[in-house]
């Protein structure tokens, strides 16, 4: 089985300038402008979607969303410099708050990019 290059950088690409500014706020606004810095949520991004790629190939299902999910959530916990709890609630309210960003976008007309929908698979 191939590894697909291209759609791996396209996919950080879009993550990093969509997903990133939306992880950014969330974690400024649950603990700080001190602990959540815009290149944590760049590399927290860039990483959950490198990782969680890789991860993907090997590990499938309900076990492959965990091991992914506690990936994500380490992320966060380690840039942010804050406890599992707090990552928790901050992965929850940027995925809603990236779904009403989506929304909104959807009803002026602007469509999601298909990349953008693996890294919200990898997210959630």
């Amino acid at each position: 089985m191939a590894f697909d290059w291209t759609g791996l950088i396209i996919q950080l690409i879009v993550s990093a300038i969509i997903v990133s500014p939306v992880l950014w706020l969330v974690g400024r606004w649950l603990i700080g402008k001190e602990k959540a810095k815009f290149t944590d949520a760049i590399w927290i991004v860039v990483l959950g979607v490198i990782i969680g790629t890789i991860l993907g190939n090997f590990v499938h299902g309900t076990i492959g969303f965990i091991v992914t999910l506690i990936i994500w959530l380490g992320l966060i916990k380690h840039f942010f410099d804050c406890g599992w709890l707090k990552a928790f609630l901050i992965a929850i309210v940027a995925i809603i708050v990236f779904i009403i960003i989506a929304t909104i976008l959807g009803l002026l007309g602007v469509t999601m990019p298909s990349s953008l929908l693996g890294s919200i698979r990898l997210i959630i």
